[in-house]
């Protein structure tokens, strides 16, 4: 049973007090017919580590996701449309779905603790750096959904990997892995040309110059951080496995693509 089937369903009060409980409570809260915020963790039952952690990264990934696209003080029609194809891929039952959008209108909210939201979600996730490194992979395409990311959006993303202590250059690393994605999407139909092959080593965070070896090493470490099964059981949402699947099948396509290239 997922962890939201497990709240509706009633087995627990709540999952977890503090900012992400006050957070999701209010996103949620009124759908099953009560307020949720504020409850305390004293007045839940265990649901065990997992469901919990999922709760977590679900209430954060939207609603940072929110705030995020509010940084620059607008959000525009393509981080809507980002956030929209998020849930659609996810396959959200509705009431996933208006709980992932009352999230989303959360952070942009003026008065959104981040800063409490950032800190009670690291304790969650225990620091497991590649739950972590997958939840700011989120919030940089989010930030690149409209082509570009703003000075704002770039400072409030610094921020967001200083309180998870992710480091400056897994910040910068995972950016070239996600432009590279996206441009070498672009090229997937077209015949292995210059810049498909480029695009494809910054896929594995890698550049042309790089070794078989060197290849081979980032292929297997990447395979590795993002395999759907490993993150779930260490507390990715079930929900967001098709995301994680999707990430992996861009890292053997491009991994296939250097190896064709010789």
């Amino acid at each position: 049973m997922s962890w939201f089937s497990t709240v509706v369903g009633g087995a627990v009060g709540f999952f977890v007090g503090g900012p992400l409980g006050a957070v999701l409570g209010a996103s949620f809260g009124h759908q099953l017919g009560k307020n949720l915020d504020g409850i305390h963790v004293e007045e839940t039952l265990n649901i065990g580590d997992q469901q919990r952690v999922q709760m977590a990264f679900f209430t954060a990934t939207f609603s940072v996701m929110g705030h995020i696209a509010k940084a620059d003080g607008h959000v525009s029609r393509e981080e809507i449309t980002f956030a929209t194809r998020i849930m659609d891929e996810m396959g959200l039952t509705s009431e996933m779905r208006t709980t992932a959008i009352n999230l989303f209108q959360r952070g942009k909210q003026a008065d959104f603790p981040l800063n409490e939201v950032l800190a009670q979600f690291y304790k969650e996730c225990h620091r497991r750096v590649d739950l972590l490194r997958m939840f700011v992979g989120f919030q940089l395409q989010a930030a690149y959904a409209d082509g570009s990311i703003s000075i704002a959006e770039e400072n409030l993303l610094l921020r967001i990997c200083g309180q998870l202590k992710i480091s400056r250059f897994d910040y910068e690393r995972l950016k070239i892995q996600i432009q590279a994605q996206q441009r070498f999407q672009g090229h997937a139909r077209n015949i292995i040309q210059k810049n498909s092959l480029h695009d494809a080593y910054g896929v594995l965070g890698l550049t042309p110059s790089a070794s078989k070896a060197e290849v081979k090493k980032a292929y297997r470490r990447l395979m590795s951080q993002n395999h759907p099964d490993k993150l779930v059981a260490k507390g990715l949402p079930e929900e967001m496995m098709v995301l994680a699947k999707e990430k992996t099948q861009k890292i053997s396509k491009a991994y296939e693509t250097i190896c064709k290239a010789g």
